[in-house]
């Protein structure tokens, strides 16, 4: 199968790109704007490979679009390119209007062009898979809200109530693909998932940036109280998982895709802190470097995620715990100090995004 994936020099799509390449025969055509957080220098370990390509595009642009699907003729689309990062789309949502609402609707379009010239076979094995989060459903209730019963958790048939431009651009992509499967039969399929983590991760997210803030000694910032709860997934197992479900889900289908990791986030910190203490020793604690600053505008209190449907249907669980998949991060940004460097050459240099003018 040729599957094009756009976003695929992106964290979690550098990860799909490679895991597709290192464990399947499939081939990937990578269609990637490379802004600030693709890079291609994800994709080292498999750009060199027979089944792999990539073209330099941006989704918002249909005309190199559809020269693309002419050219390569794929079998399915793996949709995860987005501006995703919420304190970013506070300040600044234009672009998360025109790349995640204006860049998917480009996409689709192409797509379905492209999909209703195919003959009556390649028709039926024709898939758009949509990658989106778990933000789009907005938060849910908090440990101290709520006295006594289990918490709920977010499951395919929970409503939407975005809260951030940027869970409410993807929410409006989610809306979108599904609209292009009902009025045109599209073969559509949306996946939402929860915080990810691991290797490759641009350093403006909360696990990298506190990684390489702690060893550089500078401050940890933690929003509000720290008391936010976070789903945390391993990018490698949700890399198996949107394989898994591009190849065996069912059409018009939504799947979540979580960690089973709920955390809050100063005990993320902290873990990052201890670890630390074991790997590279200094004379203090990294938890020291620890400040607590003003929350985020709008700051959702806690996201957790039923993935219990992907058990069930496709056969899918993490394989890492938080605690096996933090360890191996925190590894693997010790022995990439190049990459770190590489990709914050650019214009992000670990401030702080998402304050308000006049805050």
């Amino acid at each position: 199968m040729k599957i094009l994936v756009t976003g695929g020099a992106g964290f979690i799509g550098s990860a799909v790109v490679r895991h597709i390449i290192n464990h399947t025969s499939d081939s990937v055509v990578n269609v990637d704007k490379l802004t600030y957080a693709g890079n291609l220098e994800s994709l080292k370990s498999i750009e060199n490979n027979e089944r792999y390509s990539f073209v330099k595009a941006d989704i918002c642009d249909a005309t190199a679009l559809k020269n693309i699907f002419d050219e390569h003729q794929p079998d399915a689309v793996m949709h995860l390119a987005a501006e995703s990062h919420v304190d970013r789309s506070i300040t600044g949502p234009a672009e998360f209007i025109q790349t995640n609402i204006v860049g998917t609707y480009n996409l689709l379009e192409v797509s379905r062009q492209y999909w209703s010239q195919l003959d009556s076979d390649k028709q039926a094995l024709f898939r758009f898979h949509h990658i989106s989060t778990d933000e789009v459903y907005g938060d849910l209730p908090h440990p101290d809200e709520v006295s006594g019963g289990e918490l709920p958790l977010f499951t395919e048939e929970t409503s939407y109530e975005p809260s951030s431009p940027y869970s409410a651009s993807k929410a409006s992509s989610d809306h979108l693909v599904r609209a292009w499967l009902r009025t045109y039969g599209l073969p559509t399929i949306v996946t939402n998932c929860s915080n990810n983590y691991g290797p490759y991760h641009f350093p403006e997210k909360l696990i990298p940036l506190v990684i390489l803030n702690a060893l550089d000694g500078k401050q940890l910032p933690i929003y509000g109280k720290g008391d936010q709860i976070r789903d945390w997934l391993y990018v490698e197992d949700h890399a198996r998982a949107l394989y898994k479900v591009v190849t065996e889900g069912v059409v018009g289908e939504t799947y979540n895709i979580g960690g089973h990791n709920e955390k809050q986030n100063i005990e993320v910190v902290k873990t990052i802190c201890s670890i630390l203490d074991e790997l590279v020793p200094k004379q203090a604690k990294y938890s020291e470097q620890i400040t607590f600053v003003s929350d985020r505008p709008g700051h959702d209190r806690r996201y957790a995620i039923d993935s219990s449907k992907m058990q069930a249907e496709l056969d899918w669980v993490p394989e890492e715990t938080f605690e096996t998949g933090l360890r191996k991060t925190v590894q693997w940004y010790l022995e990439n100090n190049e990459w770190c460097e590489n990709v914050q050459s650019g214009s992000y240099q670990r401030e702080r995004l998402g304050e308000l003018e006049g805050n």
